[in-house]
């Protein structure tokens, strides 16, 4: 009689998913430093020159430019040293933990929730519940994880060389927003980040879960690394592509002083004002090597995980069956 095979638990896919997404974020960070310096770039001015001069009661400051990913990893670290390439890791880590274990460990039972609720035959029905899911999981993970995004975004704004700190750490983050803009200053980008990540968790999880079966299906690849990786970094390229300008508008409101923008929107009207659909697409390529690396060792490390965690819980199951035999 053949082996039942077990699926992993809710529990199991939570645990895993949060470990895999911190293990990926520990790797990726300083690309996402990067992302946010260049995003908000410029921000508030309709013509930016080689350097900017703001002023200062002492002495005037030059603000640090940012060219390219590489060269803004490189000027970071040479400017205010390598431990900046890590602001904001702390509160990275805490919204890791709390919305990749709900978006990606309630995926697969909210996907079989819809495909039981609604029923039809159209052949596309098994890609919409799966958009759907994803939807779904993602908008529900950042209602718990808002706060650590906020942090974690002003902390990578930050820039030390550009004048004192703002914040010396995420509790101190948390603190001051609370105490500047109160409890509502921590969910401040709610609803763009809400849109942000339900359409980013439908591309990746969609996109990945899709490419993954067809790889599999059509015998190109077996269930391994190499189909993990391929899978990954298309799901990454995608959802990039959808997610970027949201993903834009999100950190300028999130990193903004209030009263800067009225809205999202508005923010969005005034970015477009200032420099056109480019300015949606800042950042692109740090976006998607942040993304797309990001992709690949969290999907990699989450396979891999859920793997030998069911490996080890069924050789306990087979070391109890055959201590109770004996």
């Amino acid at each position: 009689m053949p082996t039942e095979i077990q699926q992993p638990t809710i529990a199991v896919k939570f645990v895993c998913a949060g470990t895999a997404a911190c293990m990926a974020d520990m790797i990726t960070f300083p690309l996402d430093t990067a992302k946010v310096r260049l995003q908000i770039q410029g921000e508030g001015n309709k013509k930016k020159s080689a350097s900017v001069i703001t002023k200062s009661l002492s002495k005037p400051v030059t603000e640090v430019r940012y060219k390219g990913v590489f060269g803004t990893i490189s000027t970071i670290a040479r400017v205010e040293g390598p431990r900046a390439l890590y602001n904001g890791v702390s509160a990275g880590l805490q919204r890791q933990m709390c919305f990749a274990s709900i978006r990606l460990g309630l995926y697969d039972s909210v996907r079989g929730f819809y495909q039981n609720t609604i029923s039809s035959d159209l052949p596309a029905f098994n890609v919409v519940t799966r958009i759907l899911a994803g939807m779904t999981t993602g908008a529900t993970a950042i209602l718990f994880a808002q706060p650590t995004d906020v942090v974690k975004v002003r902390l990578q704004a930050q820039n030390k060389a550009g004048g004192a700190k703002r914040y010396s750490g995420a509790f101190d983050a948390y603190k001051k927003i609370v105490k500047a803009d109160g409890v509502r200053g921590l969910w401040r980008g709610t609803l763009p980040n809400i849109a942000r990540n339900a359409v980013i968790n439908s591309a990746e999880l969609v996109v990945y879960d899709l490419t993954k079966e067809t790889i599999i299906k059509r015998r190109i690849l077996p269930d391994s690394l190499p189909c993990h990786f391929a899978s990954a970094i298309f799901a990454g390229f995608v959802a990039t592509c959808v997610a970027s300008p949201i993903d834009v508008v999100k950190t300028r409101f999130m990193n903004s002083n209030p009263g800067l923008y009225s809205g999202a929107i508005d923010c969005a009207a005034k970015m477009f004002k200032e420099g056109g659909i480019k300015s949606f697409y800042k950042g692109f390529i740090p976006s998607f090597m942040r993304l797309g690396s990001w992709n690949v060792f969290m999907f990699i490390f989450y396979e891999q995980l859920k793997k030998r965690v069911m490996e080890h819980k069924k050789q306990r199951r087979i070391q109890h069956q055959g201590t109770q035999v004996a």
